[in-house]
């Protein structure tokens, strides 16, 4: 957990990375990765956590928490909370590449899980988080993915 503590640097446009999941907030990010970034998953919006949606941002009608909860069992397992509410998780190394900022500290990213193969494809297939066609750029999506809950 001492790589949360660190300065976050966002990962260049273009770059494909690495990230070993650790925690997650709500249904579209921000994912906390062991090796240090943390992203927004690119081209989708989920509810806050208060249950809004945030302004000029598709909504969709899954609840924060159950979108929250799906993007944990698509990226690894809860192992508990941290204080301040993200859910801590254990998963398998998943492979991003960024489209740049998201603002503030986090990185946009298209990542693919070994657990749960395209997420932000999953997301929406699954009901969790709405296509916002703003970021899509032309996204394709393969088979629906399996619900995880």
């Amino acid at each position: 957990m001492l790589a949360l503590l660190a300065a976050v640097a966002i990962i260049p446009a273009g770059q494909t990375f690495d990230c070993t999941p650790v925690a997650v907030w709500d249904g579209d990010g921000p994912v906390w990765c062991e090796e240090g970034p943390r992203i927004r998953l690119s081209g989708i919006a989920a509810r806050e956590m208060d249950g809004s949606c945030s302004r000029g941002h598709p909504c969709p009608d899954a609840t924060a928490e159950d979108a929250r909860d799906a993007l944990v069992a698509l990226v690894g397992k809860p192992t508990g909370r941290l204080s301040y509410g993200h859910v801590t998780v254990e998963g398998p190394t998943m492979r991003c590449l960024s489209v740049g900022g998201a603002g503030g500290d986090r990185t946009a990213a298209w990542c693919v899980s070994p657990r749960g193969g395209d997420l932000s494809c999953a997301m929406v297939q699954g009901g969790w988080a709405a296509r916002w066609d703003k970021y899509w750029r032309g996204r394709q999506c393969g088979p629906a993915s399996p619900k995880t809950r």
